[in-house]
């Protein structure tokens, strides 16, 4: 009798953990289930910036709960498709994409959004995809702050060169926009307009060094970011005229900050990153939540109305490069003066 009782008692005991265990394991698939899960397809590291629209993205997300898959596509189209695939067969919540080419991807973006995944096309917009949400800076203010910095120094008799960045990135065309249109406003003429295909900085000095004719007559050089701009100062450096004909570029790269310090740069555009990348975090995870965005301001694809988040740039030059750019804590004054000789050091020297 007792053995029967005992039996039984061990029965329920074993019956009861099996089912704290079964509850357990449904809790655990359920707060699996429950992970928001964003995939993050970047066009490439070559743009110093772009890692730390990574980090900044990747750390707001995770404090937010979510998981974030990164793939960088190295530049190639079909790698980029690829990832987007790769997001779309693992059921992803979120696809945020810097993209290579704003037309290519455009059917598997269509592809995602028939799955069911919401899309944010990060910093470029994407053709007639009809993404869920575009986030950016304001890109015809970008090259309007340049083309303002450009005519305020260079002589405007003489033309200047615009050294673009590739007509994949539909950036390139707004900032082009917004740069002449205040060219046109200052009577400046454009003396040509060349496109960097894959941002590719060399093709600046290329360009500059097999156009030489057309490049000893300007007064001023646009370039679509820091890395071209810094292959066009090069190219005026060989030839001893840095600082004489103003360069402008954008991103607030660290190299780019020197220079304007140094005095062979006049401007860059500083875009906040961080302030981009953690906004983007969040939207993401509203989005995954099926969230009101609350943004009124849209912008076209080409074919749909897209919600667009646009962030102010600011012009950086030599004068408020403290304030805008060391203060800010986006580099350190040590690096961003590193090749500037200390007064003090300067004057102990002298003496």
């Amino acid at each position: 009798m007792k053995r029967t009782v005992m039996s039984i008692v061990v029965l329920c005991v074993v019956a009861m953990l099996a089912g704290c265990q079964k509850e357990t394991g449904a809790q655990s698939s359920n707060a699996k289930d429950d992970k928001i899960e964003i995939g993050m397809c970047f066009d490439s590291f070559v743009i110093e910036r772009w890692e730390r629209d990574r980090d900044v993205f990747v750390t707001t997300a995770k404090e937010l709960g979510a998981e974030v898959n990164v793939q960088n596509a190295n530049g190639n189209l079909e790698t980029q498709v690829s990832q987007i695939q790769y997001f779309i067969d693992k059921q992803v919540d979120v696809i945020v994409i810097v993209a290579i080419d704003s037309g290519e991807i455009t059917d598997v973006v269509r592809e995602a959004k028939k799955a069911g995944i919401k899309v944010l096309a990060y910093d470029r917009l994407i053709s007639e995809a009809d993404v869920d949400l575009y986030i950016s800076f304001d890109n015809e203010r970008v090259g309007e702050l340049m083309a303002e910095a450009l005519a305020g120094s260079m002589d405007k008799d003489k033309p200047l060169l615009m050294m673009c960045g590739p007509t994949t990135d539909t950036n390139v065309a707004f900032v082009e926009e917004g740069f002449q249109k205040v060219m046109k406003q200052n009577g400046i003429e454009v003396a040509d307009v060349m496109n960097a295909e894959g941002w590719k900085p060399e093709l600046v000095y290329s360009y500059l060094s097999s156009n030489y004719q057309v490049a000893s007559t300007i007064g001023g050089i646009m370039c679509g970011n820091d890395s071209l701009a810094g292959q066009a100062v090069r190219y005026l450096s060989e030839r001893r005229l840095a600082g004489t004909i103003p360069v402008v570029g954008q991103d607030a790269d660290l190299d780019a900050c020197q220079r304007i310090v140094e005095g062979v740069q006049l401007m860059t555009v500083y875009k906040p990153v961080e302030k981009l990348a953690k906004a983007a975090a969040e939207y993401a995870v509203m989005l995954a939540k099926s969230e009101e965005i609350g943004t009124t301001d849209t912008i076209s694809d080409n074919k749909y109305e897209v919600p667009y988040i646009k962030l102010e740039p600011i012009a950086v030059t030599a004068e408020n490069m403290d304030e805008v750019i060391i203060d800010s804590g986006f580099h350190l004054g040590e690096d961003v003066y590193l090749n500037i000789p200390d007064e003090e050091n300067t004057e102990l020297e002298q003496n």
